[in-house]
């Protein structure tokens, strides 16, 4: 069976981490389940010119290659009969990229008031992987709290920090050098990044 991985976008800005790793996970023989936030859809009109309708024709206008075996379903926010807000479907991991303070303080507090949510809770207690991909600065206190409740509770917190070791030559390479570390904690092979050690970094 073919991976399936949840993504959500959510209202940080930093839109561009959610859109590179769907480019990422599209291009493979994988099904992804998307949820973005009302203000996620917010961020990405101003950060990307997105204008609502159908996501996978703006994903193709952005460049997105469709593997023939990828799949992208798309859901509202306050879809409670999604596959995803169930512990029964079967699936290899959620992201959350961005992921707003908002939305880690739901998760870290177990509140569940929207499909977001509640995909997120039942990661938790089905011990599958999630992980936010953390995007403010600078944090305060609360934020340094929920981080480590959300950690404690088997959530991997990921901070949009980009590396820099590999010698990135564009915005694009910052924001995979990001993808790629997403794709590690899935078990996902991908090119994006060279493993460290692997080929002389100069």
């Amino acid at each position: 069976m073919n991976k399936r991985i949840i993504v959500s976008i959510c209202g940080a800005s930093g839109s561009i981490y959610g859109i590179n790793l769907l480019k990422s996970l599209l291009a493979m023989p994988v099904e992804v389940y998307l949820v973005i936030s009302k203000a996620g859809g917010t961020v990405l009109e101003h950060e990307t010119g997105y204008k609502g309708g159908s996501f996978q024709s703006f994903l193709k206008d952005k460049g997105v290659v469709f593997h023939k075996q990828a799949r992208l379903n798309a859901y509202d926010t306050d879809d409670f009969f999604a596959p995803p807000a169930s512990g029964s479907f079967k699936h290899n991991g959620m992201v959350i990229a961005p992921c707003s303070m908002k939305t880690l303080g739901a998760i870290a507090s177990g509140i569940s008031d929207n499909l977001i949510h509640r995909a997120a809770d039942v990661c938790l207690k089905e011990k599958r992987p999630l992980i936010l991909l953390t995007r403010e600065t600078p944090l305060s206190v609360v934020h340094l709290r929920n981080m480590y409740k959300a950690a404690v509770s088997g959530v991997t917190i990921m901070p949009a920090s980009p590396g820099f070791y590999f010698n990135p030559k564009t915005v694009s390479d910052l924001i995979d050098s990001v993808i790629a570390r997403v794709l590690d904690h899935l078990d996902i092979k991908h090119d994006l990044v060279k493993e460290w050690g692997k080929d002389k970094i100069v």
